[in-house]
């Protein structure tokens, strides 16, 4: 149901089918593996830990996501996403895989990276600059980024039986935060 995996330290969770919203909110460590499609608000304020989903994302996944004490959060998505993905993300990584999309269907809809200002977002796509949020910035792919790539693509592919090098074979976008703040101006200390 909702809010699976609440607050979860540790243990590893396996959906056979679809999951519901809220999946991972504010989870520290684990994993999740999730062989179907997620509704809304995946890994919102998550923490740490990873998490894989073969299918699509609903609206707001990675919603806040931010890195603590030394954990880097990691969610992995076969998929699509809805609009607003990473959204306020603050530290983790987020890989947008689109295995399932037809050939003129985007990857992620409307607004992605909407307020990020920490952490990274892979997508296997090209995206149009007028579908991201303007707090992100396009980022060539480095060394470091491909590394991070095989490392969970790897896993994402364990897991659900797919080729690890056939999904790498494909170009990756990178987003990255433009700023650490971006709506510092708009609060007064």
């Amino acid at each position: 149901g909702n809010d699976l995996a609440a607050f979860m330290n540790g243990p590893e969770i396996v959906v056979y089918g679809n999951a519901q919203d809220c999946i991972a909110n504010t989870m520290k460590k684990g994993r999740i593996i999730i062989h179907g499609n997620v509704g809304d608000l995946l890994g919102y304020a998550m923490r740490g830990g990873e998490v894989f989903v073969k299918g699509d994302v609903g609206y707001r996944a990675g919603i806040h996501m931010k890195a603590c004490d030394k954990q880097i959060p990691v969610i992995v998505v076969g998929g699509t996403a809805a609009d607003f993905f990473g959204e306020y993300m603050a530290g983790g990584i987020i890989i947008l895989l689109g295995l399932n999309r037809q050939h003129n269907e985007p990857i992620a809809g409307d607004y992605t990276g909407t307020g990020m200002h920490g952490g990274i977002i892979y997508l296997r796509a090209e995206v149009p600059k007028e579908h991201l949020g303007k707090e992100v910035q396009i980022m060539k792919i480095e060394q470091q980024d491909k590394a991070i790539l095989k490392k969970y693509i790897k896993k994402f592919a364990q897991e659900f039986g797919f080729d690890p090098d056939k999904i790498l074979e494909a170009e990756f976008t990178k987003l990255l935060p433009m700023g650490k703040r971006p709506y510092g101006q708009k609060y007064a200390y």
